[in-house]
């Protein structure tokens, strides 16, 4: 792990795993750009998954009535309200000068805009909810997916903090750990996903991720000739703090106003670091301990050996 983070080589996570004749590994790329908000991404993983309904009511902030991915939510779709950008550049302006018209940046139908994204789970390439599952529930595939098997999940919980973004989540009901499986079940029958067969926009694409990843980039590319400054990729750089994302996202805005970390960390980073120093505690207070009875036993004053003196 740290050391693939140091070298900057990438690693083959299905082969890693055991998973020597691996298919290439397979990820999502979301173009935001793209996304309308249809919400058909939740509604067909939903259908697929059997996931339960965990949320009818509107929040009251947005049109987001799932609020966030959690164990009933595999894909969720953001709904982000911002002022608009000016041609030259971002310009934020206040709400009551864009409900009225009347700010500087914009057309002349209004000054603000949506940023619509729909979130998944990641698929780490260094995945700490996998280093950090004692009962094996948690499992990389040969498409180097992660996959969490729910009949093996025990509800410890260690892996809802060690995920860096947030995804699993334990279910009230039994405690047991859920999220995307990237439809692990269509994968083996040579299917995609099924969010990505329902989007209509192709905002969710699926496919090989070296092939995703050019696609990605030269659709940045295209954005930027069309004025598009503000757009970028995320988590698509293998050299990254979880080794680059299986399922990675191209942004009109910084990761932050997604709801996302700007730079995440593989929360076991310094796992390997830990062991060796405690191991290395552990052999000094041995060879402590070691020492100390040595030298009780040399300063130990010698037994009589004879009977001199006995009746």
């Amino acid at each position: 792990m740290t050391d693939h983070l140091l070298s900057g080589v990438e690693p083959d996570p299905a082969g890693d795993a055991g998973h020597p004749d691996a298919p290439p590994r397979a990820g999502f790329f979301t173009d935001t750009s793209v996304c309308i908000g249809c919400k058909a991404c939740e509604v067909a993983c939903k259908e697929w998954n059997a996931i339960p309904e965990d949320g009818l009511a509107l929040t009251g902030m947005s049109y987001d009535n799932t609020q966030g991915l959690g164990a009933s939510t595999w894909r969720h779709v953001a709904f982000v309200e911002q002022p608009r950008p000016a041609p030259e550049g971002r310009t934020e302006l206040p709400l009551a000068d864009a409900r009225d018209g009347t700010g500087a940046a914009g057309g002349s139908g209004g000054d603000l805009r949506w940023l619509m994204s729909s979130d998944v789970c990641k698929h780490c390439t260094h995945a700490a909810c996998l280093d950090v599952c004692p009962t094996g529930s948690l499992f990389r595939t040969e498409f180097g997916t992660v996959v969490v098997q729910e009949d093996i999940c025990n509800g410890c919980g260690y892996c809802v903090p060690a995920c860096p973004y947030g995804v699993i989540e334990q279910r009230p009901a039994d405690g047991r750990a859920f999220k995307c499986t990237m439809c692990y079940d269509r994968l083996g029958a040579g299917q995609e996903p099924a969010c990505a067969k329902a989007c209509p926009t192709e905002s969710i694409q699926y496919g090989p991720l070296d092939e995703l990843r050019e696609r990605a980039a030269l659709r940045v590319e295209q954005l930027h000739e069309a004025g598009v400054t503000d757009a970028r990729l995320y988590g698509h750089e293998p050299t990254d703090g979880v080794g680059g994302d299986g399922a990675f996202f191209l942004l009109l805005d910084e990761p932050e106003v997604y709801g996302l970390p700007p730079d995440p960390v593989v929360t076991t980073r310094d796992l390997p670091a830990m062991w060796k120093h405690a191991g290395a505690a552990a052999l000094s207070l041995a060879g402590g301990l070691a020492l100390s009875f040595a030298a009780a036993a040399l300063a130990r004053p010698a037994r009589p050996t004879g009977r001199k003196g006995w009746r």
